[in-house]
């Protein structure tokens, strides 16, 4: 990865975390951009959201992946930056693992 495209994953980030909160009514339900990983030719860039709670993760990336077209459009509204990357949603499922290693480890060791 180089640096335009770390540059441009971390604006895209930054934009759209802003635009869950006034653009998106996601009730009930905490969704974080974690990370936007953009590839070398710029053509996409893969969103990755972490939601609280887990339980509603699949539902949400699933309303995400709906409005992701109307996301785009105000993406690119706001941001200048030729060729503007294909946004598209994919669930993180880092912090759910690691909260399940670090129950386990206390497990471990309250025994």
């Amino acid at each position: 990865m180089n640096f335009r495209t770390l540059r441009v994953g971390n604006l895209i980030r930054d934009e759209l975390g802003k635009l869950l909160i006034k653009e998106m009514e996601l009730p009930g339900v905490v969704a974080t951009i974690t990370e936007v990983v953009v590839d070398k030719s710029m053509d996409s860039a893969e969103v990755r959201v972490s939601v609280i709670p887990s339980e509603k993760s699949e539902a949400t990336v699933k309303v995400l992946r709906i409005a992701q077209g109307h996301l785009q459009y105000l993406l690119s509204k706001k941001l200048n930056i030729r060729p503007m990357p294909r946004i598209r949603f994919e669930l993180d499922r880092g912090p759910e693992k690691a909260a399940r290693v670090e129950k386990l480890l206390l497990e471990d060791n309250n025994k």
